[in-house]
């Protein structure tokens, strides 16, 4: 029988894998229990505070081998890859700068690529880090598994915040200020200045923001 776990803020599916000991994330989001949510969130990363998902009973798989002998079993395991673009204010990738990634109080240096972006490895259980490009005077907090779904509120805001039109990280801008930064990503992008996250300025910030 498979169990409910409700998402908390933070989390995300690779996290909650390894929280019940799953070395895969896809036997718990394609199990048929979870079809409804899987139908209702495209990215399983992006899970809402309060969805439900369903973690299936693990499924023993005999093997036969003969005894006398060493035998060795190997577990694929796919990597959380954890992607970041760095971009300056006028959403030009800054591409080829020496940086760091700064994972659970592990550093590593990196280089932005022609796209300005940088990639790590990063284990499931990570939820916090730094990014510095001390070139740019860049040095900015990373909570990893914090993005809510794209068709939330809160996930444009998250967006927004990500994209630096936003300050306040914690979700709690005056609905004024709120107005005048949606109405500051319009005029950049060329949209009608309407201060609301009307279809147009929702799908432009996706665009935009990578996904």
């Amino acid at each position: 029988m498979a169990t409910p776990h409700t998402i908390t803020q933070g989390e995300h599916i690779s996290r909650i894998a390894a929280q019940y000991g799953f070395f895969d994330y896809h036997l718990i989001w394609d199990d048929a229990a979870n079809a409804a949510l899987k139908k209702k969130r495209v990215d399983p990363h992006a899970l809402l505070p309060g969805d439900v998902l369903q973690i299936p009973d693990k499924r023993h798989t005999p093997v036969s081998k003969p005894t006398g002998a060493l035998h060795r079993f190997k577990i694929v395991a796919p990597p959380l890859k954890l992607r970041l673009a760095v971009r300056d204010f006028d959403n030009v990738p800054v591409a080829n700068v020496p940086c760091e990634l700064e994972i659970e109080g592990a550093t590593y240096p990196l280089t932005t690529d022609g796209d300005g972006l940088v990639e790590k490895d990063v284990a499931a259980t990570a939820e916090h880090g730094r990014l510095r490009v001390p070139s740019l005077g860049i040095d900015l907090p990373i909570r990893i598994g914090h993005l809510d779904p794209a068709d939330e509120e809160s996930g444009w805001l998250g967006r927004l915040i990500n994209l630096g039109y936003v300050d306040d990280a914690l979700g709690t801008t005056d609905p004024r200020e709120l107005q005048s930064d949606i109405e500051e990503f319009q005029c950049d992008f060329g949209l009608k200045v309407t201060g609301v996250l009307d279809d147009a300025t929702k799908a432009k910030l996706k665009q935009i923001h990578g996904t």
